[in-house]
């Protein structure tokens, strides 16, 4: 069995080795998938956009009706120590790392779904060396199919970023299956939603839309931090309902995350998009995020 890339974690309070077991058999995270998280990215052991992160955390937690055990000044010094242990705060050399957040309703013995009272959530903090997307992936652009999976945009389960993750695995086994990198989710009237892991952009001229809020989409903190910067590189950003001819009559299309940036999509459903390569606007976007991050890293 592969060794985890990191010797520790970070749970309930306490550095631990990676190793060893953690959790019981019993929690509601391993039994049911009751749970949500956050994945965010760190340089120079700076946790970028925690802030947002946590917040949407909390909105998570809230929809679920549990909450953290502690206050987030503790999960603020977890995800420091942890960084530490594993020596990825240093200035330089500047290695990205992907930290996850995860949050389970805790230890249940009861074997129903609904939990039983009295029910501690268990937090854990994992990290791992982010390898930059390959030079394939940023000069060629990646290939999408369209999911079978229909998303019910007035779902209150749409939103939340539960640990409950099976159809963006059937998803992404789609996508393997069909030689694509990734899969696109429609809502149940053929409204754009988002990818697997990440939000959607289509650019046409100078104006860059993106599926707006209530389609059945998480709401990425780096799509927000897109709708305020897109004027960095002269376009104008709009949040409206997209459609699938909406993607084959754009010039550019991208999707972007915490961890992975913003990433060109080139072909969705063997069919080109605008050119069928990586286009000018989704390459300014994704060094203006990059040298942002990096500002970030160097000031806090």
């Amino acid at each position: 069995m592969t060794p985890p890339a990191a010797s520790h974690i970070w749970l309930n309070g306490r550095l631990l080795p990676s190793a060893g077991p953690h959790l019981s058999a019993y929690d509601r995270g391993f039994q049911l998938g009751d749970g949500v998280f956050e994945a965010l990215r760190a340089r120079r052991g700076v946790a970028i956009e925690l802030e947002g992160h946590l917040a949407r955390l909390h909105a998570s937690l809230e929809a679920l009706a549990f909450e953290l055990p502690f206050g987030d000044e503790v999960i603020v010094a977890g995800i420091s120590d942890l960084l530490r242990a594993e020596g990825w705060d240093a200035d330089e050399p500047a290695g990205d790392v992907a930290v996850r957040i995860t949050v389970s309703r805790g230890y249940d013995p009861e074997r129903g779904v609904a939990p039983s009272n009295g029910c501690t959530a268990s937090v854990a903090i994992q990290v791992w060396p982010l390898t930059p997307p390959s030079g394939r992936v940023v000069e060629e652009g990646e290939r999408f199919i369209t999911s079978v999976i229909r998303r019910d945009a007035d779902s209150p389960i749409a939103g939340i970023k539960t640990i409950s993750r099976a159809e963006l695995v059937y998803a992404r086994l789609e996508a393997q299956r069909a030689g694509a990198d990734d899969a696109l989710f429609l809502t149940t009237d053929g409204r754009i939603t988002e990818a697997t892991t990440s939000n959607v952009l289509l650019i046409r001229g100078d104006i860059c839309a993106t599926p707006r809020l209530g389609t059945g989409l998480l709401p990425g903190t780096t799509r927000a931090w897109l709708v305020g910067h897109g004027s960095a590189v002269g376009l104008r950003m709009v949040e409206q309902d997209l459609r699938l001819d909406d993607v084959f009559e754009a010039d550019e299309a991208a999707v972007c995350s915490s961890i992975a940036g913003v990433i060109p999509v080139v072909r969705l459903d063997d069919r080109a998009i605008g050119g069928g390569r990586p286009g000018p606007r989704t390459i300014a976007l994704r060094a203006a995020r990059e040298s942002w991050i990096d500002a970030i890293s160097r000031s806090t």
